[in-house]
């Protein structure tokens, strides 16, 4: 009972909206008016554990199937994870957690865990063009595909491509950013990852499509790029740079002013937070090793140090949410063929991943932003938003 009453007690200070918790044939009532979801928690979470970090606590106790969520689960963290500034996160406790190496073979194991799972599950829930980053709704009734199409068609307006030039995809995924470069716009594209998996795939693309004398792509950490002593026209790097680590963002930049052109234009398109933040613990051990998301002004503040000049800067957070929600309802709907690649513990952990960050970005808890900028001064560019 006291174990019950200290979890309550704990509990109470997520009052922001109302919901029920069902714990031992008991309904305790959390926050004032109608009860938004219900917990129900089978087994009891220790004070201790939800101290050290509240977000793994119940990110464990949700994958263990020890707590449930009655109704829908994406509804249920959209109306909590806007309180997760009250979560509890013993940072010296997780230190190697959070704070994990940025060298390079510890950096390539963590993109590794996450991206090698195998292409087969993201087919499952990715659209055809395989793109596992933001979409962009043009229109209300977009697809999810049509989303992507749109992302990677305006990246290569913002781009400002011609033919004959070279362009740069720094952690290039599968590759349709650049095979549609190739495609629409005749450049000459080099891809890098250290994913075994996405380069096999975008391999075997290149070869599908007939784009050997267009595309290559490379095993290859961005801070190798210096080593192959090319200048590209452009670069783009989409959903890579949260990888890469705080104490790495001003190298990050740097490596990219070595490899671009005079004047030539840079895009990178990352997940952002208002403030600097370590970073989730149960993303962090669970989905994204290593992972950090960068504030916007520390990002800037980078950039500017390597002499790029910030031409624009577009927040897509409300895309991302909507991006979310359409992985979220195609996992869901072939949930079943998850369960026979993985065990119930993963499939759980999976739905958790993919609600939670639709709930934060919709919250606001994290952003996404396009910044587009040229290595010193271009006076060529069109002086309006062309795009």
């Amino acid at each position: 009972m006291l174990e019950e009453n200290v979890l309550i007690s704990f509990l109470k200070k997520f009052d922001d909206y109302p919901f029920i918790v069902k714990m031992d044939g008991k309904e305790y009532r959390i926050g004032e008016g109608d009860p938004v979801f219900a917990v129900k928690f089978h087994q009891m979470i220790p004070l201790t554990e939800l101290a050290t970090s509240t977000s793994i606590a119940l990110g464990e106790a949700y994958m263990n199937g020890t707590l449930e969520i009655e109704g829908d689960l994406y509804n249920a963290l959209d109306h909590f994870l806007g309180q997760m500034g009250k979560f509890s996160t013993d940072e010296k406790a997780l230190k190697k957690l959070i704070y994990s190496a940025v060298t390079k073979q510890n950096q390539k194991k963590e993109v590794s865990s996450h991206y090698d799972i195998g292409n087969d599950f993201y087919r499952l829930w990715l659209d055809e063009t395989l793109s596992y980053s933001c979409g962009y709704f043009k229109e209300a009734d977009n697809t999810l595909y049509q989303a992507q199409v749109n992302k990677v068609e305006y990246i290569l307006k913002k781009l400002h491509l011609a033919e004959g030039m070279t362009l740069l995809d720094i952690g290039c995924g599968w590759g349709y950013l650049l095979i549609e470069a190739a495609k629409r716009y005749k450049v000459h594209g080099t891809g890098i990852t250290l994913s075994h998996e996405q380069y096999k795939e975008f391999q075997r693309r290149i070869k599908a499509e007939g784009l050997e004398n267009y595309l290559t792509v490379e095993l290859m950490d961005y801070r190798d790029l210096p080593g192959l002593e090319r200048k590209f026209d452009r670069v783009v790097s989409v959903g890579m740079v949260e990888h890469v680590g705080r104490k790495n963002y001003q190298l990050f930049n740097d490596c990219v002013v070595k490899v671009l052109k005079d004047g030539g234009i840079y895009l990178l398109h990352f997940i952002s937070a208002l403030k600097e933040h370590p970073g989730d613990a149960w993303i962090k051990k669970y989905i994204f090793p290593g992972g950090v998301v960068p504030s916007l002004r520390e990002m800037v503040y980078a950039m500017s140090e390597s002499n790029l000049h910030i031409l624009d800067v577009e927040s897509l957070r409300l895309h991302y949410n909507r991006t979310l929600l359409c992985w979220l309802k195609n996992y869901r709907e072939h949930i079943g063929e998850v369960r026979e690649m993985f065990d119930e513990r993963f499939v759980r952990m999976w739905e958790l991943y993919l609600s939670a960050c639709a709930a934060t970005f919709h919250n606001g808890i994290i952003d996404l932003h396009q910044v587009l900028a040229t290595k010193g001064i271009n006076n060529d560019l069109p002086i309006t938003r062309w795009y």
